[in-house]
């Protein structure tokens, strides 16, 4: 018996924490098996929770969070670890970046009216953590290519710039979370002033996330 555990960030804003949701229940359908959304913090139920809940089978988690962090190399791990379900419990790498979430931005970016090739500032979270910022690179490239124009990098906390800084009058803003919320509406208000004249949504349950989710499944031994 395997079950798919998701693991989000966390946010206070009730429909934010929802994508999650239903990610997990669309990609739990498709891989047929018992799915659970859950959060690093924020929001019930919590990933420390849902790994110590004595399930009896395998559980494969599968994080949604877009880039290495802290969460990822050390709450995750940990919690796995304090739930003393380390046998039982394939925690599966970092979300991003990852051609399917490329799609994504790019089609969030086309919805939003951005002009093919027009200058992008990618817009992410951000980490205090060097690795995160190796990720986030590479998500740019990633986007850039498929986008056809020119695409930079900006983050709202940790390393990096902000978009004050970075994005300038005329660019389209592509929105590197997953989900609205506390980062989604700074994103909006900061871009605004700094003259962006296209936001796209945030990726959301986007059916190329799901095929991510069923993919990262399937490399931890699902299906």
């Amino acid at each position: 018996m395997t079950r798919l555990v998701t693991v989000a960030h966390g946010t206070r804003t009730a429909t934010g924490n929802q994508v999650a949701v239903q990610i997990t229940a669309a990609a739990g359908r498709r891989l047929g098996i018992e799915a659970t959304a859950s959060y690093v913090e924020l929001c019930e139920p919590l990933f420390a929770d849902v790994v110590a809940d004595g399930f009896p089978g395998r559980t494969v988690a599968v994080p949604l969070l877009l880039s290495t962090g802290v969460h990822v190399r050390r709450d995750l791990p940990a919690a796995v670890a304090a739930g003393g379900a380390a046998d039982r419990v394939a925690l599966g790498r970092p979300f991003g970046p990852d051609p399917l979430l490329t799609a994504a931005l790019a089609e969030r970016l086309r919805e939003s009216g951005a002009d093919a090739g027009q200058p992008v500032v990618m817009v992410a979270a951000g980490s205090t953590d060097p690795a995160a910022m190796t990720d986030l690179e590479g998500a740019v490239a990633m986007l850039a290519q498929a986008w056809g124009g020119p695409v930079r990098l900006a983050t709202l906390a940790g390393l990096g710039s902000r978009p004050v800084d970075v994005v300038e009058p005329g660019d389209a803003v592509s929105p590197y979370l997953l989900a609205t919320g506390h980062f989604d509406r700074r994103l909006r208000e900061e871009s605004r002033a700094a003259g962006a004249t296209v936001i796209a949504d945030v990726i959301g349950p986007h059916p190329s996330v799901v095929d991510l989710v069923v993919e990262r499944a399937g490399a931890l031994g699902v299906g």
